[in-house]
């Protein structure tokens, strides 16, 4: 999956569209003739088609000098160091999604249901039996009580579409998206196609990475209109504490600002402790939504099943934009994660191995020098990179750090420089036994201790 394109993306083919000549226009086209092996009068219909396009995705500039987004940049240099040493495996230490299959109660669920001829209609908005498991999902696992399944839950075709959507319902031009930087930032893209301006909140580490809002212009502030927060977050690892979503909520409620909580990894939390949802805060209710993926939670990534849970208003208006958008995931597909949302015992046993795998991850880590602990959820460990290899080459960025793992020790991860230089390594490695864990991570301290790192 590469990035989507950022708030800066747009502005920046605004601006140059504004002030572009004739003679630029011309320059565009003669350059998509040549991409198209011919000159520009003999290319009249590629030009109609590249005037097309509509300025939020690059308009009369798109597909001309695109640049190389992370993770497609990524994939490239995977293939690249695999092809370059044959006769070493690549470890995979970026990935972003469960290694392991969905359990195999649930497949056997989807496989019945979808044998029966009653199921296999449009299923719109959702079926009344998932968004019943979803709120007794809330109720047993985070402690919600006071969801109605009928007004204040929706079925969603995975997180990602749904963010996606959810901009249409509330963002007009100038109207400002609150946006975490790291972060996922699928609403922000979605918010700048309709004219909306994304202000960033840094994520420092030295404030537990978590926003800080007093650090918002009080313009921002009053444009202000959504707010998207992601706890156990990525690719920080960090979690949120209820006194954290209770400043929210204040926040919220002084600014006239809708929060919009994803919740993708709320659940596969370690060491006993209970799961966190936004809407346990008093009033969180009042003033946001909080997303539910069983992409991460229930290893079922494919399926493209979650649910929108919260206040009333919201969730009819995101439905009235999502009834426009989509028409519903497969009802074999909600039948079965219906019964997922019933064994909550499946997210916690994929969480003990998560658990495990971080400690053995961040011993060998800390072995060649990083400052790493296990985090307390999700499968991301975030650290920053070091300055250089003893005697070798010098880190300027933390792309340049991932770049040097994938080419000289076929070690994937995933860098993020926004706000400092840090990488992120991910436990969804494939590995079928505690007897290959130890071996992927026996390997990857072999390959690492041939250098030393200098922080």
């Amino acid at each position: 999956m590469t990035d989507p394109m950022t708030d800066d993306h747009f502005s920046k083919h605004h601006d140059d569209f504004a002030t572009m000549t004739r003679d630029d226009i011309s320059k565009i086209h003669d350059d998509i003739a040549t991409m198209q092996g011919g000159s520009a009068t003999t290319q009249a219909g590629v030009d109609m088609i590249q005037t097309a396009f509509a300025q939020r995705i690059g308009g009369l500039r798109f597909g001309l000098n695109t640049p190389v987004y992370k993770f497609e940049r990524i994939k490239q240099a995977k293939r690249h160091a695999v092809q370059v040493n044959p006769d070493m495996a690549l470890i995979d230490l970026g990935v972003g999604e469960p290694d392991a299959m969905a359990d195999d109660a649930v497949v056997r669920v989807l496989q019945d249901e979808a044998t029966k001829p009653e199921n296999r209609f449009y299923a719109d908005n959702g079926i009344l039996e998932f968004k019943r498991a979803a709120a007794t999902y809330m109720r047993d696992v985070f402690g919600v009580v006071d969801l109605d399944p009928e007004t204040e839950i929706i079925p969603v075709v995975g997180s990602k579409s749904a963010l996606a959507m959810l901009p249409a319902a509330f963002i007009d031009p100038d109207d400002v998206v609150l946006m975490p930087s790291p972060g996922y930032p699928v609403l922000a893209t979605s918010g700048a196609y309709y004219g909306g301006r994304v202000v960033s909140l840094p994520l420092h580490e030295e404030h537990a990475f978590l926003p800080d809002f007093t650090a918002l212009s009080p313009d921002d502030l009053q444009q202000a209109k959504l707010l998207y927060l992601n706890y156990p977050n990525n690719p920080t690892g960090a979690m949120a504490s209820a006194e954290f979503f209770e400043q929210v909520v204040d926040f919220a409620r002084q600014h006239s600002t809708v929060v919009v909580h994803d919740a993708a990894y709320a659940a596969l939390v370690f060491d006993g402790v209970k799961p966190l949802s936004f809407l346990a805060a008093p009033g969180a209710k009042d003033v946001g939504v909080e997303l539910h993926s069983l992409s991460k939670s229930f290893n079922m990534t494919g399926w493209r099943i979650g649910f929108m849970a919260g206040n009333a208003q919201i969730i009819k208006a995101f439905a009235a934009v999502k009834d426009n958008s989509d028409s519903g995931q497969f009802i074999p597909i909600q039948k079965a994660a219906a019964h997922a949302l019933a064994h909550p015992e499946i997210t916690r046993q994929t969480a003990q191995k998560y658990a495990r795998r971080h400690a053995l991850l961040c011993r060998v880590l800390a072995l060649s020098g990083f400052r790493v602990q296990p985090p307390g959820a999700s499968f991301f460990l975030y650290t920053r990179i070091p300055r250089r290899v003893r005697g070798g080459v010098t880190f300027a960025s933390a792309a340049d750090f991932s770049d040097y793992l994938i080419r000289e020790h076929l070690i994937s991860t995933v860098p993020w420089d926004e706000v400092g230089p840090y990488v992120r390594f991910s436990v969804t490695y494939e590995a079928a036994t505690l007897q290959d864990e130890e071996r992927v991570m026996q390997a990857v301290r072999d390959r690492l201790e041939r250098v030393t790192f200098e922080f």
